[in-house]
This record gives C-alpha cells, sequence and structure tokens, in this order.
C-alpha cells in the first residue's frame, strides 16, 4: 500500500505543497476541475518521472507494487489505436485449474500477510533498538562523560560527541585491566595537558673558522718593500722611507726636472731603478694585502648580520631560547675588536713596509659559540621532552579510557544485554522473512506457470461486450484483432472499425470497462496474480446519469473487494469532482457510520494554489447543496470570493428558489433601519464577490471582514424564523462560528 506521499513544485502545487497521510485500504478525494487530481494521479502513476523531482512517495515496509492509473492520460494512451492489448484472466480455465490457482493464491496471500506482520514486528523491534541505543548513548554520557569532563577532559579530543563517546569507552575490555588511581589519573592530566608544548627549532649555526683565519694571515706581519739588488735600494733602506718613494712615485713629472728640489735630477737611468725597486712582487703583495682587507671586512660583515638576525628573532618569542642579555654584549665586545683590527688594516694599507698585529677575536666568538651551542642544547632537551612528552600523553590518554571504561561498566552491562537480546530476535524475524520470502517466490513461479497455461484474452472480451449488451451499447461491440494475437479491436455490426465513430460518452464508458478488466487480470499472462493499487480519477466524464450509475455500481465491487480482502487489489484512490458520483461511489452497505479502513480528503484551490484537508473516515459530502455548507463551516481555508460565492448559493437555493424571496423581501425582515443596511451590506457583498470578475490573487479579504459577514449570514436565518436550518447545516461548525464571532 502507498502510506503517504508529498507533491510540491508542479502545476497548481507551490513550494510547501500538500502531503496526504496515513492512506487507507479505501480513500476518496473530492475536488473541483482545476484542484491538481490529475497532475496527482499522474504522480502516482510515474513517480519517478523528473517534473515531479522533490516529490515523495512512501511504501508500506518500502515494497512498491504495481499501479493502475485511470485518468485522461490513460484513455488517450488506450484508445484510438486500431489494435488494443489484450488482458488476460483465467475465464477458459477448467473448474479445477482455476481453484489451484486460486489455492496457491490464497497460500500466496496468506504467506505475504504473514511477511507483512513479520516486517511490522521487525519495524518495532529496531524502533525500540534505536530508542535503546538512544538510552544508552544519553545515559553514558550524563552518568559518565558529564561526570568527568572537567578533570579529563583533555583526553577526549575527538571524542566529544555522545555516539563517539559511547563507541570510545565500549572499546575497552575492562577484564584485561585494573582500575587506574582516579587522583593520580587526575594529577597526571593536569601536568601533561595544562600546556601543549611543540618542537623548537634550533638556532642556526654559523661558521666563524674563515674570519678567524683572517686573523693570522702572513700578510699582516709581511714588511712589503722592494728589490734589494737596486742601486738606489740601499739608500731607501737607509732612510726607511719606501712607502714615502712608492707614494712619491705618482708625482713624478713627464720630464727630468725634479717636483721637490726642480734640479734635472730624474733621469732615465733613475727612473729605471725606481722601476726596478718596486717589481711585480711588490705589487703582488700590495694586492694581496687588499684581498685580504676586503674579505676581512666581508666575512666581519657577515657575522655582524648573523648575530643580529639570531638576536631580533630570539627577541620576538615570548620565551628567548638564548641569553637575550648575555648576546648582545658578547656582539658589542666582537664589534669592537672588528673596529680596533679595521683601524690597523688601514694603517698596514697606508704603510705595507710596516709589520703589524691584529686584535686577536677567537676568545669572544668562542664564546658566542659556546652560548649558541648551550641554546641549542637547551632546545633539543626541550624537543625530547617534546617528543617524550607525546609518548607519555598517550599512555595516559589510554588510562583515562581504561578509567572511563570502568565507570561505564553498569551502563554498559544493562544496555549490552538488553541490546543482545533485540539484535537476536532481529536476526531470528530477518531469517524468517528470508525464508518465506523464498517460498514465496517459489509459489509465485508455480503461479505463473499456471496462468500461462490456463489464461486467455477471451474472457476480457465476453466480459466487455457483456455489459454494453446490458446496458443498451448495442451498435459496436469488442472483438479479437485478426491483425495481431492477443490485441482487441472496436467493432460495428458490419465489421467495421468505430473509433472513429464513437461519442466522447461511449469513449469513456468503454475504456473504462477495460480498466476494470486491467485491475481483475494483465496484458502479461504470468502477471494476473500480481498485489496492484488502483487509482481512479474521474471516470464519469461526458456520462449521462444512467452510465453514470453503472460506472459507480462497477467500481463499489472492487472498493468492496478491497476491504474484504478478495482479490489482488490492496489499496484504491478514487478522485472525482462529481458530488453525485462520489455519493454513490462512497456509499456502503456495511451498517456503520465510520470505517476505520477509509479516509476522505477535499481538495481546494485558493490563489491559484492547491491545498487538501483530511476528514478521516467521516465523508464530508453527502450532496451538493451539504458541500455548500461545508464549505461555509470551513470558510478559514478559503479565500473571500470563494466564500462570497457559497454564501449566495446558499441564499438563492434556500431563499430564493425554495422560499420564494427577493432580496427586498430579506432586508425588510431586519427591524431597524441599520439592520437593513447591514443585510443589504451582505447581498451586495454576495453578489458583487460571485459576479464581478476578480481574481483572488489581486483581491484578499481579511478574516474579521468574512467573519462580520458570516454573521449577518446567521443573522438572515434568525431574522427570517430558519435558524433551526441554520444550525442543523451547520452542526459543530455553528458552534465554532459562534465562538469566533463572539
Amino acid at each position: 500500500m502507498i502510506d503517504s506521499l508529498l507533491i510540491k513544485n508542479i502545476a497548481t502545487y507551490d513550494e510547501a505543497g500538500i502531503e496526504l497521510e496515513n492512506l487507507k485500504k479505501v480513500n476518496f478525494i473530492y475536488g473541483s476541475n482545476g484542484t491538481g487530481k490529475t497532475t496527482l494521479s499522474n504522480y502516482i502513476k510515474e513517480p519517478d518521472n523528473e517534473a515531479f523531482e522533490g516529490c515523495k512517495l512512501s511504501w508500506s515496509y518500502n515494497q512498491p507494487l504495481q499501479t493502475l492509473v485511470y485518468n485522461k492520460r490513460f484513455r488517450e494512451d488506450n484508445f484510438g489505436k486500431a489494435d488494443i492489448e489484450g488482458v488476460f484472466t483465467l475465464g477458459h480455465a477448467t473448474k479445477e485449474q482455476i481453484e489451484l490457482i486460486k489455492a496457491k493464491g490464497i497460500l500466496l496471500k496468506d504467506i505475504a500477510d504473514k511477511g507483512k506482520q513479520s516486517r511490522e514486528s521487525l519495524k518495532q523491534r529496531e524502533e525500540v533498538k534505536e530508542g535503546l541505543e538512544t538510552q544508552y548513548k544519553e545515559a553514558l554520557w550524563k552518568h559518565v562523560y558529564k561526570k568527568h569532563v572537567d578533570q579529563l577532559g583533555s583526553t577526549l579530543t575527538g571524542h566529544k560527541l555522545k555516539e563517539t563517546f559511547k563507541e570510545h569507552v565500549i572499546a575497552i575490555d575492562t577484564s584485561l585491566f585494573i582500575k587506574p588511581n582516579y587522583d593520580e589519573l587526575v594529577s597526571k592530566v593536569n601536568s601533561l595537558f595544562k600546556k601543549n608544548p611543540e618542537e623548537i627549532n634550533p638556532i642556526p649555526t654559523f661558521d666563524f673558522s674563515t674570519l678567524l683565519s683572517l686573523e693570522t694571515e702572513d700578510i699582516w706581519q709581511q714588511k712589503i718593500i722592494g728589490k734589494k739588488d737596486v742601486g738606489i735600494a740601499p739608500l731607501i733602506e737607509k732612510l726607511n722611507n719606501s712607502d714615502w718613494v712608492n707614494q712619491g712615485k705618482s708625482f713624478l713629472p713627464d720630464d727630468e726636472t725634479c717636483p721637490f728640489c726642480q734640479q734635472q735630477t730624474i733621469t732615465p737611468a733613475f727612473r729605471q731603478m725606481l722601476e726596478q725597486y718596486f717589481d711585480e712582487l711588490y705589487i703582488a703583495a700590495l694586492d694581496k694585502l687588499k684581498s685580504t682587507k676586503s674579505k676581512f671586512e666581508l666575512y666581519t660583515s657577515a657575522t655582524l648580520s648573523y648575530l643580529e638576525s639570531v638576536l631580533v628573532a630570539e627577541q620576538a618569542k615570548k620565551e628567548p631560547n638564548i641569553n637575550i642579555d648575555t648576546l648582545p654584549q658578547l656582539m658589542r665586545e666582537l664589534e669592537s675588536y672588528i673596529v680596533a683590527n679595521r683601524e690597523v688594516i688601514i694603517g698596514k694599507e697606508k704603510e705595507p713596509s710596516r709589520s703589524v698585529a691584529l686584535i686577536t677575536i677567537e676568545d669572544v666568538i668562542q664564546r658566542i659559540i659556546e652560548e649558541i651551542k648551550q641554546s641549542n642544547i637547551k632546545i633539543e632537551s626541550h624537543n625530547v621532552l617534546v617528543r617524550n612528552l607525546r609518548t607519555e600523553k598517550g599512555k595516559v590518554i589510554k588510562e583515562a579510557q581504561v578509567f572511563l571504561a570502568f565507570e561505564a561498566k553498569d551502563i554498559v552491562d544493562e544496555y549490552s544485554g538488553k541490546l543482545s537480546a533485540l539484535k537476536k530476535g532481529i536476526e531470528g524475524i530477518n531469517k524468517q522473512l528470508q525464508e518465506k520470502r523464498q517460498v514465496y517466490l517459489k509459489l509465485e513461479n508455480e503461479i505463473k506457470e499456471l496462468n500461462k497455461h490456463t489464461t486467455s484474452v477471451q474472457p476480457a472480451v465476453d466480459e466487455i461486450n457483456r455489459i454494453l449488451g446490458r446496458y443498451g451499447f448495442n451498435n459496436f461491440r469488442i472483438e479479437a484483432s485478426l491483425a495481431m494475437p492477443n490485441h482487441y479491436q472496436i467493432q460495428r455490426e458490419d465489421g467495421s472499425l468505430a473509433q472513429s465513430t464513437l461519442s466522447e460518452g461511449e469513449i469513456t464508458f468503454i475504456t473504462f470497462l477495460y480498466y476494470l478488466q486491467l485491475v481483475k487480470g494483465s496484458t502479461d499472462k504470468t502477471n494476473i496474480s500480481e498485489e496492484r493499487i488502483v487509482v481512479v480519477d474521474d471516470p464519469i466524464s461526458s456520462l449521462d446519469s444512467n452510465v453514470l450509475f453503472v460506472v459507480s455500481s462497477l467500481l463499489k465491487e472492487v472498493i468492496k473487494n478491497v476491504r474484504n480482502g478478495i482479490g489482488n487489489v490492496n489499496q484504491i484512490i478514487v478522485f472525482t469532482h462529481n458530488v453525485y458520483f462520489h455519493k454513490e461511489v462512497s456509499y456502503s452497505d456495511i451498517r456503520k457510520q465510520d470505517q476505520s479502513d477509509t479516509e476522505f480528503w477535499i481538495l481546494r484551490k485558493v490563489d491559484k494554489v492547491t491545498s487538501i484537508h483530511s476528514y478521516g473516515n467521516r465523508n464530508p459530502i453527502h450532496s451538493s447543496y451539504e458541500l455548500l455548507w461545508q464549505e461555509v463551516k470551513d470558510w478559514r481555508r478559503n479565500s473571500g470570493i470563494t466564500l462570497q460565492n457559497t454564501m449566495r448559493r446558499i441564499i438563492e437555493n434556500y431563499f430564493k428558489i425554495l422560499g420564494g424571496y427577493k432580496d427586498d423581501d430579506l432586508i425588510e425582515k431586519f427591524a431597524t433601519h441599520e439592520e437593513q443596511e447591514i443585510c443589504r451590506s451582505l447581498l451586495c457583498w454576495v453578489n458583487d464577490g460571485s459576479h464581478f470578475m476578480s481574481d483572488d490573487l489581486f483581491i484578499e479579504h481579511p478574516d474579521d471582514i468574512s467573519a462580520k459577514y458570516l454573521e449577518v449570514f446567521k443573522r438572515v436565518f434568525e431574522e427570517t424564523n430558519h435558524l433551526e436550518h441554520y444550525k442543523m447545516m451547520m452542526g459543530e461548525g455553528a458552534i465554532e462560528l459562534e465562538s469566533i464571532m463572539s
């Protein structure tokens, strides 16, 4: 059976849509034309159609059944073709064959019913299991997690949801452990989880060896002088002024005049002796002095930059890893040495013949190296601690998990026992269902095999023709097609095809008779016993009253069989807009007013949007006049325009047609002029709403205005001495309206 359906975002169904819940074996849905009945029936026929995306159809026990839908589309699909697909039934089978198939069908239905009972029992047990598991999680959360989260919460990272916490504590087998001491456990948690230290990168090291090697370069002590075997050499050595002479070379003019004594002493021979004295070895020594000085500048600058970057990085940390008081002192000391040595080197550069010695910076460099080394030792110790801390934390987390498992033991034992029993029961039912399924499939195949050899399309032909003749349709018949096996044709008495000449009413009637044969059988000879859902949407279009009665009678027979569990139709849904047909088809000879297997609905369209209201097993429609009063009782579900039209029709039917009243007659029944104007206002309002072309989308009447006119509507009956009729027609609704309007 279909349990419920939701339809939205199509035709007159908006985003919210409508939902039919608690569908029964027999369902009657009344709605005027344009309220969305055919859209509903099309959805039931093709729930997977992409046009119905977002809609939902729920089946009992998640077991979809075959659906046979009779609506406008069915008539279009099955009429107009020269050959109509035949319907297989058991009409030509022997009595013994039919009895055998019926017996097996009863047995098959019995297995299906027992399967449904088992699935219902399974569903109940699953619901109990789900509720028990929820209680299980809640109990662990309340009595274990909440109790210890303040002290042990740090060990529960990743387990702060009820489901994950439950899995966390039941994963431990307490029989393998001794329960940890709670106070000791809390102490460990506080010491290890109070902070969350991480590994620290060590301070980068620097190669000071090149800088230290520059201190002892030979070039500093080397006296850079000229060649000794040159004639001028003894004089320069005696005067010890080779640096002065070397600098003076740049001042010599191009002629022989001495720039100092202005005598003609700068002879070519003298120039040659100077060049020989300051030879290539002298120049090479000067170049080495310059390059060594450049190296000194480069490496001292790199050293100071490195130390500055280390200091800046450590000062930026909340907890520096190096002594940021000692390091700046060492840096200043080193810088002072570097400045002093730089002066010495500048002096050597001015006087290459001098022998100089640089101030040693090895001591301060070694102290800097040691400071960085000790800081990195400290960092490594911290990192070792962090790595060990992870191990220790893991141990404490495991210990806390064991403790919580002990705390949860009583709850786990209680609920796991109950769940174990439930699971065994569920497994047992599933096993039974599987066994029943195998028996069912075997029996179903046996019935299909029997159907293959005992079914025929001819009985359906005979039955349709019998009904046609019985109700006066004698100018055409259903005959087996000569062109296609297992197909029908609609023929005149002369043998000509009749499809193109049938009236609308004849088409409707014959397609409905064909549909009823499908309800009993199938176009596939192996599936005539298959369980199914029957959906009938307005089968009385274009029919006269006599045929309408025939259709309702035939359909009532199907409904009766559904109620009594006879045949293979499990559920029926009837849509109609015709009050008379609704009254006829829903009438039951069962002598009771309420039927638990029946549900009544009314579809309404307000502001171009369809809504639905359930009336349970109470039929809200007895006649068209009573339906008008039902609309007044349901005034809050209708638009103001609908209410106006409804009250106008009641006044016209009861007072004007039956009572012979005119508008002025009704108005004069009121005693005072003021009351007469109120009545006149009502009559104007209802006539305006009924005859003026308006659109509910743009014209809405507030509830207080509608309630006001409802009160005047009641007064019309009261002043004309017909209040009892009002009360009779309104029933319980009269009390509701009086409470609203008081």
